[in-house]
């Protein structure tokens, strides 16, 4: 007998409903293709968030997650959004959130150049000749995503966050 696999939806904004929509037919043929038994739960979070619930990162959404075996992620933000103040961002205040409530040390990103496909990289040729199957991992919980600035020093084109 299968195990029963539930998804908690975040399609957010800009881009992310768009891309959501083609990550669920992926997942419907994944279904299918492996007969899985998966049911999905779709939550608001982001920009989105904010104008149907008055917050960017709402209580049902983080329970939701909790309860899922795993979340499928959009995208959040956008320029309707950039006027609140950053806490109040879908940023700042859904994305960072959610990655510090769940642990989320890092996010990974990988980049393959296709053989046939060298003369559209913007690469040297001799490094597009070999192609290239790389994985970055980008750290998320530190520094700059969740460090808050102790000041200023300086001024003009001297002046830093410290």
């Amino acid at each position: 007998m299968s195990k029963n696999y539930h998804i908690a939806v975040l399609p957010g904004d800009g881009i992310g409903p768009e891309v959501m929509n083609q990550a669920m037919k992926v997942l419907e043929a994944v279904r299918h293709r492996f007969d899985m038994r998966i049911t999905t739960s779709q939550y608001d979070v982001g920009g989105i968030a904010i104008d149907r619930q008055g917050t960017p990162l709402p209580q049902a959404t983080v329970e939701g997650c909790e309860q899922a075996d795993a979340i499928l992620f959009g995208s959040v933000g956008g320029p309707k959004w950039e006027h609140l103040p950053p806490a109040g961002q879908p940023e700042r205040g859904a994305l960072l959130p959610l990655r510090k409530h769940f642990k989320l040390f890092s996010n990974l990103r990988p980049a393959k150049l296709y053989q046939g496909l060298e003369e559209f990289c913007p690469l040297r040729a001799d490094i597009a000749a070999n192609g290239f199957d790389i994985l970055c991992v980008r750290e998320l919980t530190g520094g700059i995503y969740f460090g808050q600035p102790k000041g200023r020093e300086g001024s003009g084109q001297h002046e830093k966050s410290v």
